[in-house]
């Protein structure tokens, strides 16, 4: 099926930011207060949020095309280049009103010390401008990812899940917060076990968790659903089929953007025509591949088949 992913035509929507690293080294202790003094070596800067999908996407060998909301600003200036060097198609609707979301990680010894965020909220303007061309381009695509960080940029979600169904492309949604009412119709949407908690409550077994999902699924019109459970693995539940695969990490290092690795080759695999059994069987493994990897990372087509 990897075979197929080089003809997939993927449509990523969502919020896009700016994944700043200042690695360093780190030998005492501030006498400023009791914190760790860095001495930054090096600067690195990756595509993050909705931007990362489409660079896992890319990865795998499709061609996608990404649509998002940046600032008139350097981050938003350094996110393009980084784009148009990644061999995406994207299209970011500048709103001069914001400044674009930047998540600066500071890491000492391999190790994360501080996560410091600069965001906010689009204009309505800009959102509609970008919904229009959501429009445009749906219809040339075979799946469409929506990656939502709350950030304010999928404002029209649903709007966007009922032309993507009416045009019978399958919906994949990366959800955030607890009303999940705006993602009803759409073919799966992908949280993980924490955001699933906080909108169906706690579960005391696997056959409770299966009722509290189907319920979900159901009131919300979801083909299915499938809920990423750190090292419990992934299950994915549908109308008549339930699939669980156990966690794949040899060795975690960072979990930051495995959702992303997770919804993307979940997404080229369905494109694909894969059957749900085997697009969960290879997302999992390549969750397992990116868990291993630094920052937010990709897995390559070559590394998934390897593994596979």
């Amino acid at each position: 099926m990897l075979d197929k992913v080089r003809s997939v035509r993927l449509l990523v929507v969502g919020d896009v930011m700016l994944d700043r690293y200042w690695f360093g080294e780190v030998s005492r202790i501030s006498p400023e207060a009791p914190v760790p003094v860095v001495k930054v070596e090096r600067i690195e800067e990756r595509p993050g949020g909705a931007a990362n999908v489409a660079r896992n996407a890319v990865a795998l060998g499709a061609r996608t095309a990404l649509l998002s909301v940046v600032g008139d600003d350097e981050a938003g200036r350094s996110l393009s280049r980084l784009l148009v060097d990644g061999e995406i198609d994207a299209v970011l609707h500048v709103d001069r009103e914001i400044d674009t979301t930047v998540k600066l990680r500071v890491i000492g010894r391999q190790q994360q010390l501080l996560r410091i965020d600069f965001e906010t909220t689009p204009s309505h303007e800009i959102l509609q401008a970008k919904l229009s061309e959501f429009e445009r381009r749906v219809a040339a695509c075979d799946a469409v990812v929506l990656s939502d960080y709350g950030k304010g940029g999928l404002t029209h979600i649903a709007e966007m899940i009922a032309l993507a169904r009416a045009a019978g492309k399958p919906v994949l949604v990366d959800p955030k917060g607890d009303e999940w009412g705006k993602y009803a119709g759409a073919t799966v949407i992908t949280p993980n076990r924490s955001e699933l908690r906080e909108v169906v409550g706690r579960w005391t077994s696997e056959a409770d968790l299966a009722a509290r999902v189907q319920k979900l699924r159901g009131e919300l019109g979801l083909d299915a659903l499938l809920v990423t459970r750190s090292e419990e693995g992934m299950t994915l539940f549908a109308a008549d089929e339930q699939h669980h695969q156990p966690a794949q990490a040899r060795e975690v290092f960072d979990v930051s953007g495995a959702g992303d690795t997770v919804i993307a080759t979940l997404a080229v695999m369905v494109a694909a025509g894969a059957g749900w059994a085997e697009a969960i069987r290879t997302a999992n493994v390549a969750a397992g591949i990116v868990v291993g990897k630094l920052g937010t990372a990709v897995v390559t087509r070559e590394e998934l088949a390897a593994a596979l």
